[in-house]
Parts: C-alpha cells; structure tokens; sequence
C-alpha cells in the first residue's frame, strides 16, 4: 500500500476501532450518527485497500480475524496517541479562567481553605472563586456547586474525587477548667464533668473512644452546646468544659497553652472525621479552572500534586 493513502484512511481506521468496541455495525453507527450500511461500507473498503479480512461476521456477532487483531491494536494506539496530542494542546493552550463555585465545610473552610486563597487568586488572575461555608451537604447539580468539600470514609460512588486532607477530632479543655475539676483518666469519667458537645442529633452526647482493643461509649452532658466548633472552641476558652474539636480548630490554642488535650492516649472514633475529599462530576476533561484550584488545595493541604 502506498504511504500516500494513509491519510484518506485514518476515518476508517478510526471507525473500524469503534465497530470493534462497540461490537457490531449498528451500535458504532448510533455512536457515530451514521447508518449501519455506511459503516459496513467504510470496513469494506479498508478490507479491500488493505487486502486482508479484518472481520469474521456471522448473524450474531463480530469477531477479529487474526490480521484484524494486528490491525486494531495498531489503530488503538493510534487514536490514544492522537487523544494525548490533543490532550497536551489543550493544557498547554488554554488557560484557566471563569468563576468557580465551592462549597466547603464551615470550620474546615475558616481554617484551612481560606488560608490558601489568597495566593491562589493571585497564582491564577483570571479565576474567580465564589467560596460557601456550610456544614449541609449540598448537590452539586441542584445547588450548581462546580466543587465542594466533604469529610468521609465513603465518597459517593456517582462523583469523582480526591482525598486532602486526614480530619482528627480532639478531646481538649483550658487548664483553668482541669485545674478545677480535675483531668479525667478514662472516657468514662467525662460524665462526671461539664462536656461542650455538638448538639444536631440524638447521638451527638454520645462520644466514643478506643484505645488498642478496648472500645468505650459515654453518654456526656452539659449545660452549653453548640453546632459550630469555633463556638465549642471559645467556650472551651472561656473554661465551661471539656470539648471536641477537630484538629484545625484547636491546633493554634492546643500550640499556645490556651487548651491541653484531654485523653490524648484514647482516639476518638465518632462522626464528623475520616478523610476530606474534593469531590466533583466525573468527566474525562476537566476544565483548568477546576484542575488548578484542586492541585492548589491538595498541595496546600499535604497531598501533593495530582497525577
């Protein structure tokens, strides 16, 4: 075959790598727009200006000859070598740009996410970033969120994401307050004190612990609550109890002296931590906007770059 036809043969090269993965004429066809006899069409003319059967057709299905074989794997690499070409033009030549949308926890949001923006809007001028703090889990179609935050084991499977961050909750108090009552040696002294406790279920009061095998539930009470943590985080300041606080939120006045921790040999093991994933709608081309702002999050936040 003359090297010259090779050009006039890329579309039916192409339409033969469909027909093969699509597994007939009529499907590549409805993928294609096209009909069923046009496709068989194109196949026979490749067959004929290469000279070899590259199908087995019989009523119910197709299969690969053995040149079709050779054939289609050439023809594969080819148009994932073409794909990657456009791939390239298109990070290389276009920029990020437009308003993204993201919605993000309250506190993670205050003392993680905020902290980074500045240096991102000016890595990156001609992105905008319109930034909701909410501890409501929205959705991303509904709300037209382009991204949001959520802090799970389980993101869910119909979005794609990423993991930023590890999220820790953290039993702390003022020294003030332990010097009054006392630091507590097991879980299940905290009922004997003041707790400061997220108060949006019926299961918030009940904190649980583990400690190598031993597993702990205690049911805590006191006279403030609150659905904030930086709320718990001032109380606890102002010496009204024993508090749990995710690691962000305590960490600058744990540093300080401000709060100790409490129980720091036992884990907390209740809601409300696990993993931070930036979570988004799955496609194979991601705009740069969205690319660049969950590179800046994720390296910020200790993951490093995607790949």
């Amino acid at each position: 075959m003359r090297t010259n036809l090779t050009p006039q043969l890329l579309p039916y090269l192409a339409i033969f790598v469909r027909v093969v993965e699509a597994g007939s004429f009529s499907a590549a066809a409805r993928q294609q727009g096209r009909t069923a006899s046009a496709v068989s069409r194109q196949i026979a003319h490749l067959e004929q200006t290469l000279g070899v059967r590259l199908l087995e057709r019989t009523t119910r299905r197709l299969r690969l000859s053995e040149a079709g074989s050779e054939v289609f794997e050439r023809c594969k690499d080819m148009l994932d070598a073409a794909q990657a070409a456009l791939d390239v033009g298109e990070r290389l030549m276009s920029q990020p740009r437009g308003r993204v949308r993201l919605s993000v926890p309250k506190a993670f949001g205050r003392f993680l996410v905020m902290p980074l923006i500045n240096d991102f809007l000016q890595r990156y001028p001609e992105v905008d970033i319109s930034l909701n703090l909410s501890d409501r889990s929205p959705d991303l179609i509904s709300d037209q969120f382009d991204l949001l935050v959520s802090i799970t084991d389980q993101p869910p499977p119909t979005l794609a994401g990423r993991p930023l961050c590890n999220v820790q909750q953290l039993l702390c108090a003022s020294p003030t307050y332990l010097q009054r009552h006392g630091m507590p040696q097991h879980p299940s002294e905290l009922v004997r004190h003041a707790c400061l406790y997220l108060d949006e279920t019926a299961d918030d009061h009940r904190w649980h612990f583990s400690n190598g095998p031993e597993q702990c539930v205690v049911a805590v009470s006191g006279r403030f609550a609150s659905n904030h943590s930086e709320v718990r985080l001032n109380a606890a300041l102002e010496h009204l109890g024993v508090t749990c606080l995710p690691h962000f939120t305590a960490a600058a006045s744990l540093a300080n002296g401000e709060l100790l921790r409490v129980l720091p040999q036992w884990r907390y093991t209740g809601s409300y931590q696990g993993t931070a994933w930036i979570l988004y709608h799955p496609t194979r081309h991601l705009p740069p906007k969205l690319r660049v702002l969950i590179d800046h999050l994720a390296e910020g936040l200790g993951k490093g770059p995607s790949t």
